[in-house]
């Protein structure tokens, strides 16, 4: 409850303050306030009376995108660069593929790109994919119906019978991915023209799925691919110990042994 209270201290005067400026702005540019209109905008639209209020609505919206995003993009990144530590030749690739789309030279500092260049490194969103398909951020997902149901699978299910979602397991499965399921292969996720190869979300459920799949995804993958292509071009990484990193058994998939890294600077 204390808490509860405290990010409302904090998030309303954000919010009020933001429209404010909003309100008195002339003329806005497309990069200032685009997150904030985005959602009055959606909320003007899609409002039908169970939004409840502006103000309720941003601050529910903004809690959920604070903490939902937090534990699991940096659990992603970490799997990620422990991957590419046991696997130097993906490393290469998307080194490759960096200064090739991106425009920058090896020896060139590479501080910002945009939203529209992050949808040009294709072999590093596989490579993204991939590690969430092995290190799913939430390995767990439980769901309870609310009538009597049939699952796919012929199995009868009742009303409030608790139903475990593995998809650590599924990500591991050979009768999903085949048998080359416990590799890390970028290549998987890269269709023959070249570009990202969709896989369904129920059978790579990373983002959950179906009504319930994750509103932030697409911020997520710029997120990491943001973060990630700027430390592997100005940077040497090496896992010290990869063997001994292992997952914990808990709801986001974290690293159990104490993680060591060799941050090297490129020269």
């Amino acid at each position: 409850m204390q808490a509860c209270e405290a990010f409302d201290q904090f998030i309303y005067p954000c919010i009020a303050r933001k429209q404010e400026e909003l309100m008195h702005k002339t003329t806005i540019k497309d990069e200032e306030f685009a997150f904030l209109n985005a959602y009055i905008k959606m909320y003007n639209q899609w409002n039908d009376g169970d939004l409840g209020t502006m103000q309720t609505f941003l601050r529910d919206t903004f809690l959920n995108l604070m903490l939902a995003g937090k534990d699991t993009t940096s659990a992603a990144l970490t799997w990620f660069f422990v991957l590419l530590a046991k696997n130097p030749l993906v490393e290469k690739k998307i080194r490759e593929e960096i200064q090739q789309q991106l425009h920058v030279k090896e020896d060139e500092n590479l501080k910002f790109f945009t939203k529209e260049e992050s949808r040009k490194l294709i072999y590093l969103h596989g490579a993204l994919c991939e590690t969430l398909r092995l290190f799913p951020s939430v390995s767990l997902e439980h769901k309870v119906p609310l009538d009597h149901d049939i699952l796919p699978s012929g199995h009868r299910v009742s009303p409030k019978t608790r139903m475990i979602l593995p998809f650590y397991v599924m990500g591991r499965m050979e009768t999903l991915w085949g048998r080359d399921c416990l590799e890390f292969k970028p290549e998987r996720w890269i269709s023959e023209r070249g570009g990202i190869k969709h896989e369904p979300s129920f059978k790579f459920p990373a983002f959950n799925a179906g009504p319930r799949t994750c509103l932030g995804k697409e911020m997520a993958f710029v997120q990491m691919k943001i973060v990630s292509a700027i430390i592997i071009h100005n940077y040497n990484i090496q896992v010290v110990e990869p063997e001994n990193v292992y997952p914990t058994t808990s709801i986001i998939m974290q690293v159990k042994n104490g993680l060591m890294v060799k941050v090297v600077k490129k020269v």
